[in-house]
């Protein structure tokens, strides 16, 4: 299945016309990982039969959920807000094979920071799209996607200091890893998963 395809739809669907102009150009820039696994091992992220997903199934099971819950942020379809955590779920793992167009053969654990940092070395960039905010949320969010496995998380790491994207983020995150997001309701989704068991 082409999840990159997926992906774009549901990106499409949710950002402003802009922010959609705007990952259009940005994905063909990042490395194309999408059908790499989630875990170059094998030995994590497993799905109940066995399988280890693709960066891009991952990447659109969380897009999709985060898709449905909009609402609970209060976030509008087709605005830079619903851009801002878009993005961060579609760039989240964007450096988890490092930054070769191909990706390297293994992850790299500390895809998080680098993730975070290009977007901050790319900020005026950004700021083409989102604001000064939208854009520090963009890049925190990407930093802490791993919680207290973060990259730069501290001693005693939790989320009481940083904008409720992060955590979100997270949660999904770890639902996808964990095997926990079962989507229903769209026959094309259902015969994906089908096609997985």
């Amino acid at each position: 299945m082409d999840f990159l395809a997926k992906i774009n739809e549901i990106l499409r669907e949710n950002m402003s016309d802009l922010g959609y102009k705007f990952w259009s150009a940005l994905e063909k820039k990042i490395p194309n990982v999408w059908n790499k696994p989630t875990s170059s091992t094998g030995k994590y992220h497993k799905r109940a039969n066995g399988v280890v997903p693709s960066q891009g199934e991952h990447v659109w099971e969380m897009l999709y959920v985060c898709s449905k819950l909009l609402g609970i942020f209060n976030i509008e379809k087709n605005t830079t807000e619903a851009d801002t955590l878009l993005l961060a779920i579609s760039l989240h793992d964007c450096l988890k094979y490092g930054v070769q167009p191909e990706g390297a053969p293994h992850t790299d654990h500390t895809h998080d920071q680098r993730a975070a940092d290009m977007v901050n070395r790319n900020k005026e960039i950004f700021l083409k799209i989102l604001n000064e905010g939208q854009t520090k949320r963009l890049e925190e969010t990407i930093r802490y996607h791993s919680g207290r496995w973060s990259t730069d998380a501290r001693e005693n790491f939790d989320f009481e200091n940083l904008h409720p994207y992060a955590l979100f983020v997270h949660m999904l995150d770890m639902l996808s890893t964990a095997d926990l997001i079962k989507i229903t309701g769209d026959i094309n989704d259902l015969e994906q998963y089908k096609d997985n068991t």
